[in-house]
Protein backbone atom coordinates (compact mmCIF):
# COMPACT_ATOMS: atom_id res chain seq x y z
CA UNK A 1 0.00 0.00 0.00
CA UNK A 2 1.49 3.42 -1.21
CA UNK A 3 1.76 6.11 1.37
CA UNK A 4 -0.63 8.35 1.89
CA UNK A 5 -0.01 10.66 4.91
CA UNK A 6 3.59 12.25 4.18
CA UNK A 7 4.09 15.96 5.39
CA UNK A 8 3.40 18.15 2.99
CA UNK A 9 4.29 21.20 4.63
CA UNK A 10 6.75 22.70 2.06
CA UNK A 11 7.26 21.51 -1.37
CA UNK A 12 10.70 22.44 -3.17
CA UNK A 13 10.17 23.00 -6.96
CA UNK A 14 13.69 22.38 -8.23
CA UNK A 15 14.59 22.99 -12.16
CA UNK A 16 15.50 19.48 -13.62
CA UNK A 17 17.89 21.40 -16.05
CA UNK A 18 20.26 23.04 -12.75
CA UNK A 19 22.66 20.64 -11.37
CA UNK A 20 23.51 22.35 -8.82
CA UNK A 21 20.03 23.01 -7.08
CA UNK A 22 19.21 19.31 -7.49
CA UNK A 23 22.34 18.50 -5.38
CA UNK A 24 21.14 20.74 -2.82
CA UNK A 25 17.68 20.09 -2.60
CA UNK A 26 17.86 16.64 -0.03
CA UNK A 27 19.15 19.46 2.30
CA UNK A 28 16.88 22.10 1.80
CA UNK A 29 14.39 21.64 4.40
CA UNK A 30 11.31 20.93 2.82
CA UNK A 31 9.43 17.72 3.09
CA UNK A 32 8.77 17.16 -0.14
CA UNK A 33 11.06 18.16 -3.24
CA UNK A 34 9.83 17.90 -6.81
CA UNK A 35 12.02 17.95 -9.88
CA UNK A 36 10.67 19.86 -12.17
CA UNK A 37 10.77 18.78 -16.12
CA UNK A 38 7.66 21.63 -17.11
CA UNK A 39 7.60 24.72 -16.52
CA UNK A 40 11.41 25.86 -14.95
CA UNK A 41 13.21 23.71 -18.17
CA UNK A 42 13.42 25.21 -21.51
CA UNK A 43 11.87 23.05 -24.96
CA UNK A 44 15.63 22.21 -26.07
CA UNK A 45 16.74 20.77 -22.68
CA UNK A 46 14.11 18.60 -22.11
CA UNK A 47 16.33 15.91 -22.78
CA UNK A 48 19.49 17.07 -20.58
CA UNK A 49 17.02 17.75 -17.62
CA UNK A 50 16.04 13.78 -17.56
CA UNK A 51 19.57 12.72 -17.62
CA UNK A 52 19.78 15.30 -14.57
CA UNK A 53 17.60 13.97 -12.71
CA UNK A 54 18.18 10.40 -13.47
CA UNK A 55 21.82 11.05 -11.85
CA UNK A 56 20.34 12.98 -9.11
CA UNK A 57 17.96 10.64 -7.98
CA UNK A 58 20.32 7.39 -8.07
CA UNK A 59 23.36 9.31 -7.05
CA UNK A 60 21.69 12.10 -3.72
CA UNK A 61 20.48 10.96 -0.58
CA UNK A 62 16.63 11.52 -0.66
CA UNK A 63 16.27 10.10 2.90
CA UNK A 64 15.17 13.44 4.22
CA UNK A 65 12.63 14.37 2.01
CA UNK A 66 9.80 12.49 -0.41
CA UNK A 67 10.66 13.01 -3.74
CA UNK A 68 8.66 13.37 -6.55
CA UNK A 69 8.67 14.42 -10.68
CA UNK A 70 6.79 17.24 -12.08
CA UNK A 71 5.94 15.68 -15.76
CA UNK A 72 5.35 17.82 -18.93
CA UNK A 73 1.75 18.35 -19.98
CA UNK A 74 0.03 15.39 -21.33
CA UNK A 75 -0.38 17.87 -24.68
CA UNK A 76 3.19 17.86 -25.36
CA UNK A 77 5.33 15.25 -26.94
CA UNK A 78 7.74 14.98 -23.53
CA UNK A 79 5.27 13.71 -21.44
CA UNK A 80 5.79 10.25 -22.22
CA UNK A 81 9.21 10.07 -22.53
CA UNK A 82 9.48 11.63 -18.62
CA UNK A 83 7.58 8.84 -17.19
CA UNK A 84 9.17 5.91 -19.37
CA UNK A 85 13.02 7.19 -19.35
CA UNK A 86 12.95 8.35 -15.35
CA UNK A 87 10.38 5.94 -13.84
CA UNK A 88 12.23 2.55 -15.51
CA UNK A 89 15.58 3.52 -14.11
CA UNK A 90 14.44 4.85 -11.17
CA UNK A 91 11.38 4.40 -10.14
CA UNK A 92 12.33 2.60 -6.84
CA UNK A 93 13.71 6.29 -5.97
CA UNK A 94 10.08 8.17 -6.21
CA UNK A 95 7.36 9.11 -4.28
CA UNK A 96 5.05 10.54 -6.41
CA UNK A 97 4.31 11.75 -9.97
CA UNK A 98 3.06 15.06 -10.57
CA UNK A 99 0.89 15.53 -13.14
CA UNK A 100 0.41 19.12 -14.88
CA UNK A 101 -2.48 20.66 -16.15
CA UNK A 102 -5.13 17.79 -15.29
CA UNK A 103 -8.04 18.30 -16.94
CA UNK A 104 -10.60 15.14 -16.29
CA UNK A 105 -9.95 11.60 -14.49
CA UNK A 106 -8.63 10.64 -18.22
CA UNK A 107 -5.31 12.26 -17.49
CA UNK A 108 -4.84 10.54 -14.29
CA UNK A 109 -5.79 7.30 -15.50
CA UNK A 110 -3.13 7.49 -18.08
CA UNK A 111 -0.58 8.31 -16.06
CA UNK A 112 -1.39 5.11 -13.74
CA UNK A 113 -1.62 2.82 -16.68
CA UNK A 114 1.69 3.70 -17.47
CA UNK A 115 3.06 3.54 -14.36
CA UNK A 116 1.13 -0.08 -13.43
CA UNK A 117 2.64 -1.46 -16.50
CA UNK A 118 6.12 -0.25 -15.72
CA UNK A 119 6.29 -1.12 -12.31
CA UNK A 120 4.90 -4.87 -13.29
CA UNK A 121 8.09 -4.97 -15.58
CA UNK A 122 10.25 -3.64 -12.99
CA UNK A 123 9.31 -5.03 -9.42
CA UNK A 124 8.60 -1.66 -8.35
CA UNK A 125 6.13 -0.35 -5.18
CA UNK A 126 3.26 1.49 -6.20
CA UNK A 127 4.23 5.12 -7.00
CA UNK A 128 1.61 7.80 -5.91
CA UNK A 129 -0.20 10.55 -7.88
CA UNK A 130 -0.50 14.11 -7.33
CA UNK A 131 -2.01 16.62 -9.69
CA UNK A 132 -2.16 20.44 -10.40
CA UNK A 133 -5.58 21.76 -10.55
CA UNK A 134 -4.49 24.69 -12.57
CA UNK A 135 -7.33 25.44 -15.76
CA UNK A 136 -10.89 25.92 -16.04
CA UNK A 137 -11.81 22.16 -17.57
CA UNK A 138 -9.76 20.87 -14.56
CA UNK A 139 -11.77 23.13 -11.76
CA UNK A 140 -14.75 22.44 -13.41
CA UNK A 141 -13.72 18.48 -12.79
CA UNK A 142 -12.30 18.50 -9.64
CA UNK A 143 -14.64 15.99 -7.53
CA UNK A 144 -14.24 13.49 -10.70
CA UNK A 145 -10.54 14.29 -10.25
CA UNK A 146 -10.28 13.82 -6.69
CA UNK A 147 -11.94 10.23 -6.22
CA UNK A 148 -10.58 8.75 -9.57
CA UNK A 149 -7.42 6.18 -8.81
CA UNK A 150 -8.08 6.10 -5.03
CA UNK A 151 -5.23 3.42 -4.99
CA UNK A 152 -2.49 6.05 -6.42
CA UNK A 153 -3.85 9.62 -6.37
CA UNK A 154 -2.56 11.78 -2.86
CA UNK A 155 -2.25 15.05 -3.47
CA UNK A 156 -3.78 17.99 -5.27
CA UNK A 157 -2.50 21.24 -5.95
CA UNK A 158 -3.94 24.28 -6.51
CA UNK A 159 -1.67 26.54 -9.86
CA UNK A 160 -2.97 29.98 -9.34
CA UNK A 161 -0.39 31.52 -12.44
CA UNK A 162 -1.86 28.88 -15.02
CA UNK A 163 -5.91 29.07 -13.73
CA UNK A 164 -5.47 32.57 -13.58
CA UNK A 165 -4.44 32.63 -17.37
CA UNK A 166 -6.57 29.84 -17.99
CA UNK A 167 -9.85 31.91 -16.49
CA UNK A 168 -8.52 35.00 -18.09
CA UNK A 169 -8.34 36.55 -14.75
CA UNK A 170 -7.33 40.50 -14.91
CA UNK A 171 -3.93 39.59 -12.53
CA UNK A 172 -0.05 39.72 -13.34
CA UNK A 173 0.98 37.98 -10.22
CA UNK A 174 1.70 34.36 -9.16
CA UNK A 175 -0.38 34.27 -5.89
CA UNK A 176 -0.82 37.10 -3.49
CA UNK A 177 -2.87 39.66 -3.60
CA UNK A 178 -4.96 41.87 -6.34
CA UNK A 179 -5.51 45.73 -5.28
CA UNK A 180 -8.27 45.15 -7.81
CA UNK A 181 -10.19 42.66 -5.73
CA UNK A 182 -12.03 44.08 -3.15
CA UNK A 183 -15.12 46.02 -1.44
CA UNK A 184 -16.12 49.54 -1.01
CA UNK A 185 -18.02 50.40 2.55
CA UNK A 186 -21.08 52.01 2.77
CA UNK A 187 -20.16 55.65 3.42
CA UNK A 188 -20.04 56.94 6.85
CA UNK A 189 -21.46 60.61 8.34
CA UNK A 190 -18.65 62.17 6.24
CA UNK A 191 -19.38 60.29 3.42
CA UNK A 192 -16.16 58.39 3.44
CA UNK A 193 -15.87 54.90 1.95
CA UNK A 194 -13.27 52.09 2.91
CA UNK A 195 -11.72 49.59 0.15
CA UNK A 196 -11.20 45.97 1.91
CA UNK A 197 -8.59 44.28 -0.44
CA UNK A 198 -10.24 40.48 -0.66
CA UNK A 199 -8.76 36.58 -1.84
CA UNK A 200 -9.10 36.56 -5.10
CA UNK A 201 -8.34 32.92 -5.29
CA UNK A 202 -10.44 32.05 -2.17
CA UNK A 203 -13.23 30.05 -4.27
CA UNK A 204 -10.68 28.19 -6.56
CA UNK A 205 -9.12 27.15 -3.48
CA UNK A 206 -12.07 26.18 -1.25
CA UNK A 207 -13.31 24.24 -4.20
CA UNK A 208 -10.35 22.45 -4.66
CA UNK A 209 -9.98 21.59 -0.52
CA UNK A 210 -13.29 20.23 -0.27
CA UNK A 211 -13.35 18.13 -3.51
CA UNK A 212 -9.59 16.72 -1.94
CA UNK A 213 -11.42 16.27 1.67
CA UNK A 214 -14.41 14.26 0.11
CA UNK A 215 -12.04 11.81 -1.51
CA UNK A 216 -9.04 11.73 1.34
CA UNK A 217 -6.51 14.01 -0.66
CA UNK A 218 -4.29 16.56 0.73
CA UNK A 219 -4.72 19.84 -0.33
CA UNK A 220 -1.42 21.83 -0.85
CA UNK A 221 -1.19 25.49 -2.31
CA UNK A 222 0.77 26.65 -5.42
CA UNK A 223 3.36 29.17 -5.56
CA UNK A 224 3.69 33.07 -4.58
CA UNK A 225 6.17 34.21 -7.08
CA UNK A 226 7.64 37.09 -5.13
CA UNK A 227 10.45 34.89 -3.10
CA UNK A 228 11.55 38.61 -2.06
CA UNK A 229 8.82 38.89 0.01
CA UNK A 230 8.54 36.98 2.73
CA UNK A 231 5.57 38.67 3.92
CA UNK A 232 3.34 37.89 1.45
CA UNK A 233 4.31 34.68 0.82
CA UNK A 234 3.64 34.32 4.94
CA UNK A 235 -0.20 36.18 4.30
CA UNK A 236 -0.74 34.09 1.15
CA UNK A 237 0.08 30.86 3.05
CA UNK A 238 -1.48 31.35 6.29
CA UNK A 239 -4.68 32.16 3.90
CA UNK A 240 -4.61 29.09 2.13
CA UNK A 241 -4.26 27.30 5.77
CA UNK A 242 -7.24 28.42 7.27
CA UNK A 243 -9.33 27.51 4.08
CA UNK A 244 -7.71 23.96 4.81
CA UNK A 245 -4.36 23.21 3.08
CA UNK A 246 -2.16 21.50 4.67
CA UNK A 247 0.81 22.86 2.77
CA UNK A 248 2.50 25.60 0.18
CA UNK A 249 4.64 25.56 -2.38
CA UNK A 250 8.56 26.69 -2.31
CA UNK A 251 9.85 28.39 -5.78
CA UNK A 252 12.90 29.65 -3.92
CA UNK A 253 15.22 27.64 -1.13
CA UNK A 254 14.30 30.62 1.43
CA UNK A 255 10.72 29.68 0.83
CA UNK A 256 11.16 26.46 2.74
CA UNK A 257 11.29 27.60 5.99
CA UNK A 258 8.05 30.34 5.58
CA UNK A 259 6.13 26.94 4.62
CA UNK A 260 7.51 24.86 7.33
CA UNK A 261 6.79 28.07 9.83
CA UNK A 262 3.17 28.46 8.51
CA UNK A 263 2.52 24.71 8.43
CA UNK A 264 3.22 23.41 11.79
CA UNK A 265 1.09 23.57 14.64
CA UNK A 266 2.24 26.57 17.08
CA UNK A 267 3.03 25.63 20.48
CA UNK A 268 -0.16 27.16 21.73
CA UNK A 269 -2.28 25.10 19.27
CA UNK A 270 -0.52 21.92 20.10
CA UNK A 271 -1.51 22.71 24.32
CA UNK A 272 -4.52 23.59 23.58
CA UNK A 273 -5.76 19.98 21.55
CA UNK A 274 -3.89 18.21 24.08
CA UNK A 275 -6.11 19.84 26.72
CA UNK A 276 -9.53 19.46 24.66
CA UNK A 277 -8.62 15.51 24.61
CA UNK A 278 -7.61 15.14 27.85
CA UNK A 279 -10.80 17.13 29.14
CA UNK A 280 -12.96 14.75 26.73
CA UNK A 281 -11.61 11.69 28.39
CA UNK A 282 -12.38 12.96 31.75
CA UNK A 283 -16.02 13.38 30.30
CA UNK A 284 -16.47 10.49 28.84
CA UNK A 285 -15.43 8.76 32.33
CA UNK A 286 -17.96 11.18 33.49
CA UNK A 287 -20.47 9.89 31.02
CA UNK A 288 -20.75 13.89 29.38
CA UNK A 289 -20.82 14.15 25.77
CA UNK A 290 -19.67 17.86 25.48
CA UNK A 291 -17.88 19.70 28.45
CA UNK A 292 -16.84 23.70 28.41
CA UNK A 293 -13.05 24.67 28.53
CA UNK A 294 -12.01 27.98 28.92
CA UNK A 295 -15.51 29.20 28.25
CA UNK A 296 -15.86 27.49 25.02
CA UNK A 297 -18.02 24.42 24.55
CA UNK A 298 -16.40 21.34 23.26
CA UNK A 299 -17.68 18.17 21.76
CA UNK A 300 -16.83 15.61 19.08
CA UNK A 301 -16.18 18.05 16.53
CA UNK A 302 -13.57 19.46 18.67
CA UNK A 303 -11.86 16.17 19.26
CA UNK A 304 -11.64 15.32 15.06
CA UNK A 305 -9.67 18.81 15.19
CA UNK A 306 -7.34 18.32 18.16
CA UNK A 307 -6.57 14.83 16.91
CA UNK A 308 -5.74 16.54 13.43
CA UNK A 309 -3.46 18.41 15.20
CA UNK A 310 -1.53 15.88 17.65
CA UNK A 311 -1.07 14.01 14.57
CA UNK A 312 0.66 16.37 12.39
CA UNK A 313 2.71 17.41 15.54
CA UNK A 314 3.68 13.46 15.76
CA UNK A 315 4.59 13.22 12.15
CA UNK A 316 6.86 16.20 12.49
CA UNK A 317 8.46 14.96 15.27
CA UNK A 318 8.66 11.42 13.79
CA UNK A 319 10.67 13.23 10.83
CA UNK A 320 12.79 15.40 13.17
CA UNK A 321 14.22 12.27 14.82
Amino acid sequence: MAVKNRLHRSELAVPGSNKRMLEKAPDAGADVVFLDLEDAVAPDDKAQARLNIIDALNGCDWSKCAVSIRMNGLDTHYAYRDLVEIVEVCGDKLDTILIPKVGSAADVYFVSTLLSQIEEAKGYKLINIHVLIETAMGMANVEEIARCCPERMEAMVFGVADYAASVRARTINIGGSNPDYGMLTDPDEAGRRDFHWGDQWHFGISRMVAACRAYGLRPIDGPFGDFNDPDGFRAAAYRAAALGCEGKWAIHPSQVALANEVFTPTEKEVTRAYRILESMEQAAREGKGAVSLDGRLIDAASIRMAENVVRQVKQIESRSS
